[in-house]
């Protein structure tokens, strides 16, 4: 049985194109300043939660990387990824999952989440993401997450999100991670709307 969330998903990949929902981005610079930042190796094993038709694996495959793993609850999501990448789609790891329902069978040098984190609004999802996290991530390795700041709107295609400040962020992954950097960014929808983002890079505890 389809739930209700993917169902939700899938929908909006089917009905609207890449500019008309909110978290559209030409580049993701913010993303690629701190790929940029932790100096990764090519074959770094990458993962992007949420990734959708996103443009960051395009941007990680211009850079070289080759070891790049796509996760988005909708298919519809991926096979637009796919389509648009066209023969490159074939360098790309793809799963479509629900975050909450990911089991990891590899572990990752990277994790990205610009997506999927802001819509776990009970304390049972968040605990479930953090130590799915914390499987997946290698002792050492990074994570990097982009959500809504305490500025940020309170819902986003519909749904109810949570909002965070760098203490808030802190406290849900200082178990498993040692933050490193955190920055603000304003993002312009294709509707020239404001949206105000909160990115966090961390690193796994070994």
């Amino acid at each position: 049985m389809i739930s209700e969330t993917k169902s939700h998903w899938e929908h909006i990949y089917a009905t609207k194109a890449p500019d008309e929902v909110s978290w559209f981005q030409t580049y993701p610079r913010t993303s690629m300043e701190f790929v940029d930042l932790f100096n990764l190796s090519a074959d770094a094993r990458i993962i992007d939660i949420g990734g959708g038709d996103g443009n960051l694996v395009d941007a990680l495959l211009e850079k070289g990387f080759t070891n790049i793993t796509v996760l988005d609850i909708s298919a519809h999501a991926i096979e637009r990824a796919k389509a648009r990448l066209g023969e490159r789609a074939s360098l790309v790891k793809w799963i479509v999952s629900d975050i909450n329902e990911f089991e990891p069978t590899e572990t990752y040098d990277f994790w990205h989440d610009r997506a999927a984190f802001h819509f776990l609004t009970t304390e049972a999802l968040v605990r479930n993401y953090v130590e799915t996290a914390q499987r997946a991530i290698r002792p050492g390795g990074y994570f990097v997450l982009g959500t809504f700041s305490k500025r940020g709107p309170k819902k986003c295609s519909g749904l109810d999100i949570r909002q965070y400040s760098r203490a808030a962020m802190n406290a849900v992954f200082s178990q498993y991670f040692r933050r490193i950097k955190c920055k603000e960014e304003t993002h312009i929808t294709p509707f020239q709307t404001a949206q105000n983002f909160l990115f966090c890079s961390f690193q796994r505890r070994r």
